[in-house]
């Protein structure tokens, strides 16, 4: 009985919602009303009721336009109560509906005339993100080359920055490189003149590291580090890099963060499976370049370290921004490509989430990647946490709810609390290498007759089906990744384990290993069953491979590559009973 007077209750309670929910139907505004008046209601009934309302209401209602004369749709001033009024009265009978007449609005378009060559900005949704704030009152120091106050940069504010290379104030830029990045930060945007930014409502800092052949040294990189946060900038741009860990930089880093200042840097474009430093650093959100199509480019480094990933162009689209010509030191509209390019995408995303009363460091890369657009294929960690999406991290960040409950969540989603820190990006396809294990196994079941299972059978079988899995995805924070992948990977993985592709090798991934195993090892008494086990293993992963991701070298993700995994799956399981049969089981 209790248990139906519940019911009942939540039944009224949902009905009740239902009944009084307006929605998004309902929200818009409005200053006058329509009336659409019946088609056979004669002209004069109309003229008639039209005198009625205006004694009556004090408004007149007028023919919407010329058009309007053959529908009868007629436009009087009014506001939700005369609605009502009119809603309930005889009026309702002579008329097809009476509405608000809602006001829409164009959504914010900059009208730079080459925005629309701005694919990277259309790509981040970052119009819907400039409804909401672009960037006013936030300080973003760019650490590059310098910033040169080029044309579409000079409504765009300025703090006071310096130049470390050259120990002087003026942080001007001689290599293009600076000027480029703080564009996509800061560009001045709507000004009628070439192209747009990210936060244009934010003010630059520049900070001169690199010299106009674009070397700097960690010393001068640091104390940028340091004096942006000790001048108030509340995000640090560093569209730079390189290998080999400091200390020096990491005190730097771990200074600003504990000021409140969020660090982005680009991950480098070496395309290794590691990003450079000092993207790797701990509190440094590091960023991988994606090309027009949404797929990383293919210079960008990926891996460990990795965080997010924001458009860097390629060939095929480049980054439009004003920057200045290294030779001539006159400004020019560029497109550049690089990791370099897609920092700043992320610099000007946090600078708006700073905007929206997002302050701690941490929230701010939570918010980043909880708003990003998640991959969901991304077995060597790529894109990181997704996409940067601005719209939908500064709806986040605005509704407030990045408390210490998401801080912990993200620490423990993406941090130190969570082995997914160890593991590159989360990213061990655990599912598919179960599949394969299992699969070995049933496969040596059907085969019991002639198996001895025990440690030699059972390593075969591991080891030629996923290997010590659990590692091909793990990393030592600042060591390469490559060793674990060899150390993880199965037999038919062995061949693109160190450049790290999920491609399979078609010399590896075929019976070819497994044979030659055989016929070194068959007449050992152990061994063998390890070389038996291994073409089993290979076999089960070749036929899952097949059927979740049928991708070979030489040989793309089609047919050709199912049939040619599938028919190598067949001929190790051949093999293995051909090795197998008359052996008999050990004692």
């Amino acid at each position: 009985m209790r248990k139906f007077l519940l019911l009942c209750l939540f039944i009224v309670g949902l009905g009740f919602a239902l009944f009084n929910f307006k929605g998004l139907a309902n929200q818009g505004e409005y200053g006058s009303i329509v009336l659409d008046f019946r088609e056979d209601i004669p002209t004069a009934k109309i003229t008639e009721q039209v005198e009625a309302i205006a004694k009556k209401y004090g408004v007149t209602p007028r023919l919407n336009s010329e058009f309007s004369v053959a529908d009868h749709i007629y436009i009087l001033e009014g506001n939700k109560q005369l609605l009502d009024n009119l809603k309930k009265s005889e009026l309702s009978e002579e008329t097809e509906f009476i509405e608000p007449n809602y006001v829409y609005s164009a959504f914010y378009i900059p009208n730079d005339p080459d925005y629309s060559k701005q694919w990277n900005l259309r790509s981040i949704n970052i119009e819907s993100a400039w409804d909401e704030t672009r960037g006013n009152g936030i300080t973003v120091a760019v650490i590059d080359t310098g910033i040169s106050r080029v044309p579409d940069l000079q409504d765009t504010k300025f703090v006071e920055g310096y130049d470390f290379v050259n120990d002087r104030v003026d942080a001007s830029d001689d290599n293009g490189h600076g000027t480029h990045v703080a564009g996509t930060v800061a560009q001045t945007t709507n000004n009628g003149y070439g192209v747009a930014g990210v936060a244009y409502e934010a003010s630059l800092m520049p900070l001169k590291v690199l010299s106009e052949s674009g070397g700097g040294t960690v010393s001068d990189i640091a104390e940028a580090i340091k004096f942006a946060a000790d001048n108030n900038a509340d995000v640090i741009n560093m569209s730079l890099g390189g290998g080999g860990e400091s200390q020096l930089m990491q005190e730097a880093i771990n200074y600003a963060h504990s000021k409140g200042v969020v660090v982005v840097a680009a991950a480098g474009n070496s395309g290794q499976n590691a990003a450079s430093y000092p993207a790797r650093y701990p509190h440094v959100i590091g960023v991988s370049a994606l090309d027009p199509a949404g797929l990383k480019a293919p210079y960008s480094n990926f891996g460990a370290g990795v965080d997010i990933s924001a458009p860097g162009g390629s060939e095929a689209g480049k980054i439009l921004q004003e920057t200045i010509d290294p030779e001539t030191n006159e400004p020019m509209f560029a497109g550049f490509q690089g990791t370099s390019m897609a920092a700043p995408h992320v610099a000007g995303v946090a600078a708006l989430i700073k905007a929206s009363n997002i302050n701690d460091p941490d929230e701010v890369l939570s918010v980043l990647q909880q708003s990003s657009r998640r991959m969901e294929e991304d077995p060597l960690n790529h894109f990181g946490a997704g996409q940067l999406d601005a719209a939908a991290a500064v709806k986040l960040a605005m509704r407030g709810q990045i408390t210490f409950r998401d801080f912990f969540r993200w620490l423990q989603q993406n941090g130190y609390l969570n082995l997914k820190f160890w593991i590159d990006g989360g990213a061990v396809a655990l599912l598919p290498k179960v599949l394969m294990v299992l699969g070995s196994y049933l496969l040596a079941w059907f085969l019991r007759n002639y198996l001895p299972f025990g440690w030699s059978l059972s390593t075969g079988l591991v080891a030629g089906s996923s290997g010590l899995f659990f590692l091909r995805g793990f990393y030592v924070f600042d060591l390469p990744q490559w060793p674990f992948r060899v150390m993880g990977s199965s037999i038919p993985e062995l061949g693109t384990a160190i450049q790290g592709t999920s491609l399979l090798n078609p010399i590896f991934a075929s019976v070819l290993i497994p044979f030659i195993l055989v016929v070194l090892f068959l007449g050992h008494p152990q061994w063998k069953w390890v070389a038996i086990g291994s073409a089993l293993g290979v076999a089960s992963c070749l036929a899952v491979s097949a059927v979740m991701s049928p991708s070979v070298l030489w040989l793309g993700s089609g047919v050709m590559a199912r049939l040619f995994l599938v028919a190598n799956a067949l001929l190790c399981v051949g093999l293995a009973y051909l090795a197998s049969k008359g052996e008999g089981k050990f004692a």
